[in-house]
């Protein structure tokens, strides 16, 4: 069982953990080390154990609240899927008709007729404007 020596709040600590264990340890005594040091900043001197309970009571308050606020985001993620499933579960809708409008051959017909009247009445007046100002 290997031992990792940990520092929290500047007093050092010999402690033994399983094999493969030593970061997550590390990482546990690095958060209680950064609440011990915001103690020791704030009230000074403590002796080790008061510092370390403390400490302790620190992480567990926040850890606290973090499960709290977890169990409210799972309850969250429950009603976000139950609403999923439900809405898998529905018919599919219907598919909505929609009606366009057919326009008349004859209308598009008499519509072609009046562009083609109107192009050859601006090509007439060009050709007149032309012969006005002498080209």
């Amino acid at each position: 069982m290997p031992e990792v020596r940990i520092s929290i709040g500047g007093k050092e600590f010999d402690v033994a953990c399983q094999d493969g264990e030593e970061h997550f340890l590390k990482a546990a005594a690095a958060l209680l080390d950064n609440e011990a040091t915001v103690l020791a900043s704030q009230i000074g001197r403590l002796p080790p154990e008061r510092m370390l309970l403390m400490a302790g009571l620190m992480l567990a308050d926040k850890t606290a609240g973090m499960e709290e606020q977890m169990r409210g985001l799972e309850d969250k993620l429950g009603a976000q899927e139950a609403l999923i499933e439900e809405m898998r579960a529905r018919p599919a809708p219907e598919p909505e008709k929609i009606e366009v409008p057919v326009v008349p051959a004859e209308v598009t017909d008499t519509l072609a007729e009046m562009a083609a009247r109107a192009e050859a009445m601006a090509d007439a007046l060009e050709e007149r404007l032309g012969m006005v100002n002498g080209t």
